[in-house]
Parts: structure tokens; C-alpha cells; sequence
């Protein structure tokens, strides 16, 4: 049995930007709960006992992330910022059994995957790794795997037509395993001609090195639900495919005591509600939803099916809830808001706003404020992301709104526009780029003065 881990939490998150400004990409909102606490959770549910996290960026958050979970962990302070790799050797001296969990802190992934590396695993390989098939995505934009036999036989890094199966950054690894981190070159060699490989320690080469060297990588396919959360398009499929997951389970209603549910609600499938919650007149619910404690939906308010709602929320007044979509705590949709995606916790959505996307910590969204999502040629919005261009598969037209920003009434955000935290957008403001952080953003109005009077109507 593996009964040690070691969680790679101290990446910057530059290309998760506007998020990665305030948050370590390992507290990242999943399900409400920060990433690496669905982690900790998993890997306790497969045996886990003692826990190694590696701290870099916005550590503190972290910290306080793992102690919620009630485990007591070893910290490693590692700011170098020289790749995973490079944390794992840090921790070295922190993992006392031959045999341990290396994940990656970035990640939103179900028990099931871990369920299938453990079965992978024998006492004849030193490491094993998970893989998953990336389906219509693009082999470039991630650290592929060639496999024969259940077993990896080279990595490609953001190679050109590579293999279709990525690394997943969940791995189980030896004391010879970690050797091999420990003597990384510093960054990666098995690359395309031509590649230009940043000076960084991956442990996608440390793989690679143990199979150059005659060593044994077993290969684990992903069952359950896992995405990579590299980029915020990343942190939207992570949260509507894992509220998919929950809530799939549901078979029959489970209603928690002090919940109240009216007769005159029209509700398509099971839900579940927590303590003191309520269903009011003339709401409509798709089905297959999970409600938080404290939380009101009420008056006419419409809730789609496979959605996750936070504690102390109120949805109300004919507002409209996408499908998929996952609420934080305490927050507010009403008069006519209409809203698909996640919301961070505290995030104010009042009359007639439509939005779709990802929106921050305690944002407060102006009235009447939208988002388009459909382009004038039907087409998907190019992102640069950290000098890049890139054109995701799914997400590409959304709204990103960093954390603590603020619209004035009847702001237009233009498809896949992104919002650094801190920011502003004035009233009648039409965005059609980025806005960086910390910045106000103001539409200027030029006006034209003329006499009138009633001797213009012959007076």
C-alpha cells in the first residue's frame, strides 16, 4: 500500500492569469473547495497518511487550504521556481518510504484515477504514471507519452503530431525515482528540433531518463474525471465537469433537515439541499442539483440541471442559472440576472446582467451589465497566454474576471475578453481587449450642445 505523498504547490500560475495574480493555482475553487483539498481527500480515501506540499507562490494559502482538511503535513518552502522536479528534490528529505504519490497541485481529478495507478503498480517498476487522452486538443500543448504494453516508452514535450495521450502530473515514484530528480539537467531534452524548452526542471524528463536508463514506467489511463488546470478555461471545464460528476450520483432526492421545498416549485429530477435551505414559489429546477446550507431560491428563479450552489446564496426574482454552472458562497443573483459558468464566493449579479464565464472574489457586477459569447463569424476567440496564441476548444468565448473588480451599469464585455483582479469597468464601457490588473477603465463621451426651444416646432 502507498501511504505517502508529496503535493507540488509552488508553480506562479502565470498562464492561469487573471487568477494567478491572487490565488495559488493548488487553492483554486473546485466544487467551492480549494484544488489540493479534493486532493487530500483522495489520496486519504486510497491510503494516504503522510503528507509532504510543496510551497512556493502564495504559500500561506496552501497552508491554510491543508490544515482545513484536519491532516497534519510537512511543509516545504521551495521559491527557486526551477520546475517540479526541482520541488520534489526539495522534499527529498521529508518522504521516508520507498513508494509515494507525486501529484501535481494544479489538478482537479477524481478517486477513480488514483484507484487506477495503484492497480498499475508493482514492486517491479519504479514509478508509474497517469495518462489521459486528449481527444481534439492539441499534442503541442502538453507533455505527451508513446506507450507499449502498459508501459512508457518516451515522453514528448509540446512536440509537433505528437501522441494523443498527455501526462497527467499524478505519479507514484521510488527512492530510485527520486534520484533521477534529484540529477535533472534543469530542463528538458527530449524535444523536437527546433523546440526552444525554458530552463525548467519537468519531471516529464525524469521519466524520460528512467526509461533511457533500462528502468520501468508503468502506464495508468485515466477513468474518472481529470483536468489539468493550466489556463482559466481550464478552471470553467474543471468545475462544470466535476459538478457533472457529483451530481450524477444523485438517485433520489436527499433533503437535509430544516430545509424547506414549496409545493408550487417545479423540479425536473433529484437535488439535494442542505440544512435550513429553500426552494420558494414558482421555481424551476432542472434536476440533478446540489444546494448548499443556508441558501434561498425564490420568487420565479430558474436553476438548470448538473449545478453545484454554495452556502449562504440567494437566487431570486426570475433569475436564470445555467446548466453546469457552480456558485461560491454568499452570493447574490437577482431581478432578471442571468448567469452560466462559476462564480467565485461573494459575487453580486443584479438586474438584467448576462454573463458567462468565470467571475472573481467578491465582484460586484453593475447593472445591466452583459457579455457576448457569439462572435460575428460564428468563429472561437485567439488568447494570447503569456506571449502565445492559442485558441482553446472550449471556453474560448467567455468572460474571465479576476478577483475583487467592480462594472458600472451597462458595461459590454466582448467574447473571451479577460479582466486582471482589482479592476474597474465604468459605466457604458465597451471592452474589446484585456484589461490588466489594477486598472479603471473609462468610456469617454463626447457630446454636441444646441439651442432648442418651442421655436424650432414654428412657436
Amino acid at each position: 500500500m502507498i501511504e505517502a505523498a508529496v503535493i507540488l504547490a509552488g508553480g506562479r500560475g502565470e498562464r492561469m492569469w487573471p487568477y494567478g495574480e491572487t490565488r495559488s493555482k493548488a487553492t483554486l475553487p473546485v466544487l467551492n473547495s480549494p484544488a489540493i483539498a479534493h486532493q487530500v481527500r483522495n489520496l486519504t480515501e486510497v491510503g494516504v497518511k503522510d503528507f509532504t506540499v510543496v510551497l512556493g507562490h502564495l504559500g500561506q494559502q496552501v497552508r491554510s487550504a491543508v490544515a482545513r482538511e484536519g491532516v497534519e503535513a510537512n511543509f516545504v518552502e521551495h521559491q527557486e521556481f526551477d520546475g517540479p522536479a526541482g520541488g520534489l528534490a526539495a522534499a527529498a528529505d521529508q518522504i521516508e518510504r520507498d513508494g509515494f504519490f507525486v501529484v501535481h497541485g494544479d489538478t482537479a481529478c477524481t478517486v477513480e484515477n488514483y484507484r487506477e495507478l495503484l492497480e498499475v503498480w508493482d514492486e517491479d517498476s519504479e514509478a508509474a504514471a497517469l495518462v489521459q487522452d486528449i481527444e481534439k486538443e492539441e499534442a503541442g500543448d502538453w507533455f505527451t507519452a508513446s506507450i507499449a504494453g502498459g508501459e512508457l516508452e518516451a515522453v514528448h514535450a509540446h512536440s509537433r503530431g505528437g501522441p494523443s495521450r498527455r501526462l497527467c502530473g499524478i505519479y507514484i515514484m521510488t527512492d530510485k525515482a527520486l534520484s533521477y530528480a534529484k540529477n535533472h539537467f534543469g530542463m528538458t531534452t527530449r524535444l523536437d528540433v527546433g523546440a526552444m524548452p525554458p530552463i525548467e526542471a519537468d519531471l516529464s524528463q525524469t521519466l524520460q531518463d528512467m526509461v533511457n536508463s533500462g528502468e520501468t514506467v508503468k502506464v495508468a489511463e485515466s477513468r474518472g474525471v481529470f483536468v489539468d488546470m493550466d489556463k482559466p478555461w481550464h478552471l470553467l471545464e474543471a468545475n462544470m465537469r466535476m459538478a457533472g460528476y457529483i451530481n450524477q450520483g444523485l438517485e433520489e432526492d436527499d433533503i437535509a433537515e430544516g430545509a424547506e421545498i414549496s409545493e408550487e416549485a417545479e423540479i425536473s429530477g433529484p437535488i439535494r439541499v442542505g440544512p435550513n435551505s429553500r426552494i420558494g414559489n414558482r421555481v424551476v429546477i432542472g434536476g440533478n442539483v446540489t444546494i448548499g446550507a443556508n441558501t434561498s431560491i425564490t420568487n420565479g428563479a430558474m436553476v438548470g440541471s448538473n449545478v453545484v450552489i454554495g452556502d449562504h446564496c440567494k437566487i431570486r426574482d426570475y433569475s436564470q442559472l445555467g446548466s453546469g454552472s457552480v456558485l461560491g458562497d454568499n452570493c447574490v443573483m437577482g431581478h432578471c440576472a442571468e448567469f452560466g459558468g462559476l462564480l467565485m464566493n461573494k459575487v453580486y449579479l443584479y438586474h438584467y446582467c448576462e454573463l458567462s464565464g468565470v467571475i472573481g472574489t467578491a465582484t460586484d457586477i453593475g447593472a445591466a451589465t452583459v457579455c457576448g459569447t457569439l462572435r460575428f463569424d460564428d468563429g472561437r476567440t485567439t488568447h494570447e497566454v503569456k506571449g502565445r496564441k492559442e485558441t482553446p476548444l472550449r471556453g474560448s468565448n467567455a468572460t474571465y474576471i479576476g478577483e475583487y473588480c467592480r462594472t458600472g451599469v451597462n458595461a459590454i464585455i466582448m467574447p473571451g475578453v479577460k479582466v486582471g483582479p482589482y479592476s474597474v469597468l465604468g459605466p457604458g464601457t465597451i471592452v474589446y481587449e484585456d484589461v490588466p490588473e489594477r486598472t479603471m477603465l473609462l468610456a469617454k463621451q463626447e457630446q454636441v450642445k444646441k439651442r432648442w426651444g418651442p421655436e424650432k416646432y414654428g412657436w
